[in-house]
């Protein structure tokens, strides 16, 4: 029984950064999110009844041990949910780069999750598929949908992502360095909860941010949509700096990409800077001005341009009995 399954990243417009519940993967809040058209991550989970464990193959060679146990661990949780013992053998290709802020672990445990899913024969929805993806890793749980995407927070039940209304976005990707952050995600949100005396505040206006966001999205508002996903930026890379010993993940050159799209602006081309947990930067924009802003920012890194991505989907199963789990139908999620 084998299945393959693709899945997309996405980046936050309204960020996730900080757990409620670490062993269920809740959020402190809710987030926003816009699914990305490039770099897909394709991995394909195979069943092997006589395997004395799992295995992983990441990118072509063996995975760290690190990665391994991640997945191994998400593996109990598909098997527990379909009675299953069987071990899996997982290779995965990832063209996001691994630990670099841009969301590697989003597409890399939706696809996953999608594909484990059609292999152990599980029937599940959207909503589900979304919440298996969450204990995999947090922002995994806005690839399954795609598009733009809102991350609700709550119970186990309850803290899932589902597609909403928005006017056509882009983005543009401005990568400044492909390699792996010294301090991960995980670490640094652990650190940023016990130090930084930012936090509260921060929990407090990210709850009044994303209403203030599905509202813009709803009327279609990208200068209010644009506006909010900076602001919420900095504030969540301000309260990171805020922790002890201080974690900084923007550098000289990711300011300059902040003020480089700040020019923009003044000059009448609507973009707006984020950036994740790295020093990477992505330019929100209409899908009109994404090439002028790629040829703009061209100087300042290697940049790709991206339209709004599609959901985590199954692309090949053999004898699951089920064809087609974890897919995506257009028909099922609003655009």
């Amino acid at each position: 029984m084998t299945a393959t399954a693709v899945a997309h990243p996405n980046i936050a417009l309204v960020k996730y950064w900080g757990k409620a519940d670490a062993q269920l993967a809740l959020p402190a809040t809710g987030s926003v999110s816009m699914g990305l058209d490039v770099f897909p991550t394709t991995t394909t989970v195979t069943l092997d009844g006589a395997a004395g464990t799992d295995s992983l193959v990441l990118n072509g060679g063996a995975a760290p041990e690190g990665a391994l146990l991640r997945v191994q661990q998400f593996l109990d949780l598909v098997r527990d949910l379909a009675g299953s013992a069987d071990r899996a053998a997982v290779v995965s290709e990832n063209t996001v780069p691994t630990g670099a802020g841009l969301a590697s672990s989003a597409s890399g445990f939706a696809a996953l999750a999608t594909a484990a899913a059609a292999a152990y024969g599980l029937d599940l929805s959207e909503r589900d598929l979304s919440r298996l993806a969450r204990r995999g890793s947090g922002s995994a749980t806005r690839s399954i949908p795609g598009g733009v995407a809102v991350w609700h927070a709550g119970d186990d039940q309850g803290s899932y992502a589902e597609r909403v209304p928005a006017p056509p976005m882009a983005m543009v990707v401005v990568t400044i360095s492909a390699g792996e952050k010294a301090i991960g995600s995980r670490e640094a949100m652990r650190r940023t909860i016990a130090t930084s005396p930012f936090y509260p505040a921060w929990v407090t206006s990210t709850t009044e941010t994303v209403g203030e966001m599905l509202d813009a999205c709803a009327a279609g508002d990208f200068t209010r949509i644009g506006e909010l996903t900076e602001s919420n930026a900095l504030r969540m890379h301000a309260t990171i700096e805020g922790a002890f010993p201080p974690i900084r993940y923007l550098n000289a050159r990711s300011v300059a990409v902040f003020d480089a799209v700040a020019e923009l602006r003044t000059a009448g081309t609507e973009a707006y800077a984020t950036a994740d947990a790295g020093p990477n930067v992505v330019v929100l924009t209409k899908p009109e001005d994404r090439g002028a802003v790629a040829t703009a920012l061209a100087g300042l890194g290697d940049v790709i341009e991206s339209g709004t991505g599609p959901g985590a989907r199954v692309v090949r199963s053999e004898g699951t009995g089920a064809p087609g789990v974890g897919v995506v139908r257009p028909e099922e999620s609003a655009e």
